[in-house]
């Protein structure tokens, strides 16, 4: 069975907003069709929806993982200003030659 027969077709309303985004993706040669901007659409919110920011119970894993780890590290002004000197001086050292 092809990708064609598992296809249904469905009505649905949108914003006239909406349908001129549809409209020009299609016209600027992005898209073949409506229906091409409209499964990209829905693939990408199914990506979001299946994100742990979505999920309550994902949330509350992450909230009590990152609370084991105990107090983020404050990095002074200084400190955060010597950090890429600090990079790029231990880089030369790791350069053929240096």
């Amino acid at each position: 069975m092809n990708a064609i027969s598992k296809l249904s077709k469905i009505t649905v309303a949108l914003t006239q907003d909406m349908t001129d985004m549809v409209r020009v993706a299609v016209e600027s040669g992005d898209y073949a069709s409506g229906s091409e901007v409209v499964r990209e659409a829905l693939r990408e919110w199914k990506l979001k929806r299946s994100s742990p920011l979505h999920d309550p119970e994902a949330l509350r894993r992450i909230w009590a993982e990152a609370l084991t780890q105990g107090p983020p590290a404050y990095v002074t002004k200084p400190e955060r200003k010597r950090e890429p000197k600090l990079r790029i001086a231990n880089s030369n050292d790791q350069l053929p030659g240096a």
